[in-house]
């Protein structure tokens, strides 16, 4: 029994999973903080593919990014900007918007958004990669 006097409706299982209302609470939680931790080790690799090519012609640039193992870096990096993103302004639009259908049509906003930027960016690695 809680102390206002009624039982809990959630289950022991619901409790400890820590599922809230949008039942993925403890998912959205942890999901979060890998994504940030992709992203701090995918950095230093992007950071440095960066420097590598700071200067350099365009010629030699598009060269780099056409071996497959920048590429994918590219390529995972920007995945894991793109849905640590997303589910950062999830947080922030759930938190602060208090109206529920403009909540939602901004949830629906922000996973197009974030979708397009992702896609924009992997055509735009695969294409250069592939030599297009």
């Amino acid at each position: 029994m809680s102390s206002s006097g009624h039982t809990p409706m959630r289950t022991p299982l619901g409790r400890v999973r820590g599922l809230g209302s949008a039942h993925s609470g403890t998912e959205h939680f942890f999901l979060q903080r890998v994504t940030a931790l992709a992203n701090l080790l995918l950095m230093i690799a992007f950071v440095g593919i960066v420097i590598c090519l700071a200067g350099s012609t365009y010629e030699h640039a598009r060269s780099v990014i056409g071996n497959p193992l920048v590429a994918v870096v590219l390529l995972l990096t920007l995945l894991s900007v793109s849905i640590h993103m997303r589910l950062g302004m999830q947080v922030v639009i759930e938190d602060y918007v208090h109206t529920e259908g403009t909540k939602v049509l901004l949830i629906i906003a922000n996973t197009f958004f974030t979708t397009a930027i992702a896609l924009a960016g992997a055509f735009a690695i695969i294409k250069i990669s592939v030599g297009g």
